[in-house]
């Protein structure tokens, strides 16, 4: 391949036997900056890096619906982020721990012994609950909001605006009814994020429901979607890796740091986007003010030239090249609560259950873009005695 010559790529191919991953690696490797249906899609990991830190160049204002405070640059953003970050103090996380690991516990002890299908079983009911549990909200969403993540998955896949218009509407007047019910609560409503961010302000003025809605939004797409795909990526990591799962189970101090890097291999989350501000040459490629760009996490975070072989397991890497949850100003504030949640969910696996394995004859199906992780998840497990 000639040095000018830039490959046109397809996030959403018709032939979709090629694990994405894999898709990722061949392209970091072929054309580190390629194009496509996404815009510009950068692979490597100094590029997705050097976007991070400069916001200057590459906006985060790439939607047409307001987004709060992830669609938003300095200074407007700065304002909002101060009043999310709190919201994942070690203050807020650790009441939290208790609820997540009943959770963990009571989904984990009702599996049966034998057969079980992962994602439907465990991960995506452990995400919903965790998540509903942290912001306050009724087991009456659980049902529709399981659903709405399935919709919202199935309309981004077919680029359909006016669908993907719909169920953002429809997510929107779920929560617009739990701020009514807040509301109608006064004095008695709980007391808890969401009852809080009603009376949260900002230049003065009380949010509004528009940017109540956005940032309760933004929180329950990433969270769901992320912590389930997290969830069957570990088990079926520690499912190939007999001996690691026994380490883990030794060595629970070791959890944390085991935890980012399985997921450094096997990304939950596959990329964010921005918009050139201004005219900007990346990896030898022009881009053009206002062209879009992609940041493709699941190829940064296993880039050779980084961490080596992308595939080696290793306790001692060290944590700020790890861009699990990005980098810069827009780093996920969110991320002390994935980790508590992720941390008590496999310390409840691991002391209830004794063995985890896959099943020869019933592969594992791979999630498609923009989804990551498994679709599917056939394993075997051995529950522990007593």
């Amino acid at each position: 391949m000639s040095e000018s010559e830039v490959i046109e790529w397809d996030p959403f191919p018709a032939d979709t036997s090629q694990d994405q991953i894999e898709l990722y690696d061949e392209l970091r490797r072929r054309c580190p900056v390629a194009h496509g249906e996404l815009g510009w899609s950068l692979f490597r990991h100094d590029d997705v890096m050097r976007a991070l830190e400069d916001p200057a160049t590459f906006s985060n204002a790439v939607s047409a619906h307001r987004s709060v405070p992830n669609g938003m640059d300095p200074p407007e953003h700065t304002a909002y982020r101060r009043i999310i970050e709190p919201y994942f103090a070690p203050a807020r996380m650790e009441p939290l721990e208790p609820r997540c690991r009943t959770i963990a516990a009571e989904l984990i002890d009702r599996l049966p012994s034998g057969e079980i299908e992962v994602m439907s079983q465990l991960a995506e009911d452990f995400a919903l609950q965790a998540q509903c549990a942290f912001l306050g909200w009724s087991v009456d969403l659980h049902a529709p909001l399981r659903d709405w993540v399935r919709k919202n998955h199935a309309a981004t896949r077919s680029r359909n605006r006016a669908a993907m218009a719909a169920v953002a509407m429809e997510f929107d007047s779920h929560i617009r009814e739990v701020l009514a019910a807040r509301r109608r609560a006064r004095d008695t409503a709980p007391t808890d994020v969401t009852s809080q961010l009603l009376r949260e302000s900002v230049h003065g003025r009380a949010l509004s429901d528009e940017e109540i809605v956005s940032i309760l939004r933004n929180w329950t797409v990433g969270e769901l979607a992320t912590i389930s795909a997290s969830i069957g990526i570990l088990m079926h990591y520690l499912a190939r890796h007999a001996a690691l799962q026994a380490q883990l189970r030794r060595n629970r101090k070791q959890l944390l740091v085991a935890i980012d890097e399985i997921l450094r291999i096997d990304a939950p989350l596959v990329a964010a986007r921005r918009i050139a501000k201004t005219s900007v040459e990346v990896g030898g490629r022009s881009i053009e003010a206002g062209e879009r760009i992609a940041l493709m996490w699941a190829s940064a975070n296993r880039d050779e030239q980084i961490f080596g072989d992308p595939d080696e397991f290793r306790l001692d890497r060290d944590p700020a090249l790890n861009l699990l949850y990005g980098a810069g100003i827009h780093k996920c504030p969110g991320a002390p609560l994935a980790r508590l949640e992720l941390r008590v969910f496999l310390e409840e696996l691991l002391s209830r259950i004794e063995q985890l394995t896959l099943i020869s004859d019933k592969q594992p199906v791979r999630a498609l873009y923009p989804a990551a992780g498994f679709a599917s998840l056939p394993m075997a497990i051995i529950k522990a005695s007593g």
